[in-house]
C-alpha cells in the first residue's frame, strides 16, 4: 500500500511529496524498520518517536515537531493504525465450518440451530438450546437447559453449567466457567453448611469474557452481565452481582456478591470490590483499589481503601515527603540538644 492509498483510507494529510512510496508492514515505534508504518498518540512515547526507524508515522492533528519519518496527521492515530492493519493484513478470525464432530456428545433433546459448529469432545446436555451460527469449541461443556443465542463463539474448554442464559454474539475464551455455585455458607452451627445456589447467570448480547474468568450463579434470581460489557482474563464475579451495560473490567478484578455497577463503569486491574455496594455510571476505579463503599456517577477513585483521586494524589505527595520531614525533625532535635 502506498502513501496515497493510506491517506485516502484514513483521511490523513502529510507534507511529504513521496506519495507513491510503498509501505510493506507495520510495527510499534520501538520495533519499526524502514518500509514500515507506526503510530504515535501519547506524549509518554515521544522519545520512542524521536528514535523510531519507521518510514511513516501516524500522528495527531496538532503534532508539529519535525521528524525524519514521514508524518501523517490524522484525528485518531490509534484508530487509523487499526484501519490500516486490517487493510494490509487482510486478517480474518478463524471460524470452523458448520457441523457436529463425530466425537461430540449431543443430547437427543438439545436443540441445535442452523450452521452451528460443535467440535470434538464437546458435551451438550439435555434441553440445551444453541442458536444459529454459534461455535462450540473442543472439550466445551454446555449444561442442561442452558440457552445460547446466535453468532456466539465459545472457545475450547469453556464450561457453561445448567440453566444459564447467553445472548447473541457472546464470546467466551478458553477456561471460562459460567454458572458455578456462588460461595455461600452458613456457619452458625460451628460447621460450614452450604447454602443452596439455585439461581442462574444471564449474559446479554455482545459480551466478551476473557480466559479463565469465572462468573458464579446466583443464590436465587440471577447474576447478570450487561450488554456490550468486556471482561478481561482471570476475573472473579460472585453470586447475584449485576454488571451494567458496556462496562470494562480488567484482569484480576474480584467482585463480591450482590454488588451492582451502572453503565460504562471501568474497573482497572486487580480491583477488589466488597459485597452489596453500588458503582455509578461512568465511574472509574483505579488499579489495585480496594472498594467497600458506594461510588457516585462519574467519580474516579483509587487506593486501598479507595479515595477520590484528588485526595489520593495529595496523600501520596505527603507520604513521599515523610523522609525529608524526618530529617528536618532530627536536625531540629540535634540543634535543640546543642543549646
Amino acid at each position: 500500500m502506498n502513501l496515497q492509498e493510506i491517506l485516502r483510507l484514513v483521511d490523513g494529510t502529510t507534507s511529504s511529496n513521496s506519495l507513491e512510496l510503498e509501505i510493506s508492514g507495520f510495527a510499534s515505534l520501538r520495533d519499526a524498520q524502514a518500509g514500515e508504518l507506526s503510530f504515535f498518540y501519547s506524549p509518554r512515547y515521544l522519545q520512542e518517536l524521536r528514535q523510531t526507524k519507521a518510514t511513516a508515522v501516524l500522528v495527531p492533528l496538532h503534532f508539529d515537531e519535525a521528524h525524519s519519518s514521514i508524518l501523517i496527521k490524522v484525528k485518531d492515530p490509534s484508530a487509523a493504525f487499526d484501519c490500516i492493519i486490517a487493510a494490509l493484513a487482510k486478517h480474518e478470525e478463524y471460524r470452523p465450518k458448520p457441523g457436529v464432530h463425530a466425537a461430540a456428545l449431543v443430547a437427543a433433546t438439545a436443540k441445535i440451530g442452523l450452521d452451528v459448529s460443535i467440535a470434538a469432545y464437546a458435551v451438550i446436555e439435555e434441553g440445551a438450546v444453541i442458536g444459529d451460527r454459534t461455535i462450540i469449541g473442543a472439550h466445551t461443556f454446555i449444561g442442561a437447559h442452558t440457552k445460547i443465542g446466535e453468532d456466539s463463539f465459545l472457545h475450547p474448554h469453556v464450561t457453561v453449567r445448567e440453566r444459564c442464559l447467553l445472548g447473541n454474539r457472546v464470546i467466551l475464551h478458553p477456561g471460562v466457567v459460567i454458572g458455578s455455585c456462588g460461595f455461600g455458607y452458613d456457619s452458625k452451627t460451628g460447621t460450614h453448611q452450604k447454602i443452596p445456589q439455585i439461581g442462574i447467570v444471564q449474559i446479554e448480547d455482545d459480551v466478551e469474557v476473557g480466559a479463565n474468568t469465572t462468573i458464579d450463579r446466583a443464590r436465587f434470581g440471577k447474576t447478570q452481565i450487561g450488554k456490550g460489557t468486556k471482561i478481561d482474563n482471570l476475573v472473579q464475579i460472585a453470586h447475584n452481582v449485576v454488571i451494567g451495560p458496556h462496562n470494562i473490567i480488567c484482569a484480576q478484578v474480584g467482585i463480591s456478591g450482590s454488588t451492582r455497577t451502572a453503565a460504562y463503569v471501568t474497573l482497572a486491574g486487580q480491583v477488589g470490590l466488597s459485597g452489596h455496594i453500588e458503582i455509578g455510571e461512568k465511574a472509574i476505579i483505579g488499579a489495585q483499589s480496594g472498594l467497600s463503599k458506594n461510588v457516585l456517577p462519574g467519580e474516579i477513585v483509587i487506593g486501598s481503601p479507595a479515595k477520590p483521586i484528588k485526595t489520593w494524589k495529595e496523600n501520596n505527595f505527603y507520604i513521599h515527603q515523610l523522609g525529608k520531614l524526618f530529617d528536618r525533625v532530627k536536625a531540629l532535635e540535634a540543634a535543640q540538644g546543642k543549646e
